[in-house]
């Protein structure tokens, strides 16, 4: 167990340390198939600010891993910001981050309405499921966490994508992984949002040979190539997921 919460937290800081790659810098690989990016759940109020030409005002909420954001733009959210840019030209288009160390499902649900209240999101991104799935946070409880998390960010009435873990192989044997995505797979479906599988297109990009993510000896450059790949397939899955046309996109 002590290997394997190890082994999250070296992937972790991988992820987390390496800038981010520009918009025109994304390899032409990991490409994701349609299967993993598509969703029955709808993205109404995305839909809505885009038609009206309102700000389109993004809250991505989640560890550190995958939100800090440096001077030159780290991680994922600066990939996914420049690429909602770029297909939805004509809006304004703001993204924020919510960085919350350690914070289980339970603990960051807790904070939801302070933050809808603080930021004014049109959109949640909300990723979860790591710190519980290294804690032993008994599945039930996440659940129920999850579940209680969702209702307070669409009572307060926005829309939300949930996230899941990221794919470690070098982890997979060692932690119980399965309860969590299956968890947050079947809450995702009763509140009717979209999940963005995020551990199931690592592992394909992983067995398809796009990366390595066994390895620990690629350092910075694999974090900068996951990063701009993932924030490259999630602005395809938020744009997909609000149904917009190419008349409403750039």
């Amino acid at each position: 167990m002590k290997a394997a919460i190890l082994g999250l937290i070296l992937l972790g800081g991988l992820l987390a340390a390496a800038p981010l790659a520009r918009a025109e810098e994304a390899p032409p690989a990991c490409e994701v198939p349609a299967y993993l990016l598509n969703s029955d759940s709808t993205l109404g109020r995305v839909a809505a600010a885009v038609k009206s030409g309102k700000p389109l005002n993004v809250l991505v909420v989640g560890s550190r891993s995958s939100t800090i954001v440096s001077q030159d733009g780290s991680a994922y959210p600066a990939k996914l910001l420049a690429m909602l840019k770029e297909k939805l030209a004509q809006l304004n288009i703001n993204l924020s981050v919510e960085i919350q160390i350690g914070k289980t499902a339970e603990e960051s649900a807790a904070t939801f309405v302070k933050l809808v209240e603080t930021k004014n999101p049109t959109l949640v991104i909300w990723q979860t499921g790591t710190v519980d799935a290294i804690r032993g946070v008994d599945p039930d409880d996440f659940r129920s966490a999850v579940d209680e998390g969702i209702t307070a960010l669409q009572k307060a009435g926005v829309d939300v994508v949930l996230v899941n873990l990221q794919y470690s192989p070098r982890t997979e044997t060692m932690t119980s992984v399965p309860p969590y995505l299956d968890t947050m797979r079947v809450v995702a479906q009763q509140h009717d949002i979209p999940l963005f599988d995020r551990f199931a297109i690592m592992r394909h990009w992983n067995d398809s040979g796009d990366f390595d993510l066994f390895s620990s000896t690629h350092g910075a450059e694999l974090a900068k190539r996951v990063h701009a790949c993932i924030g490259r397939a999630l602005s395809k899955f938020v744009i997909d997921a609000a149904h917009l046309d190419h008349a409403q996109q750039n």
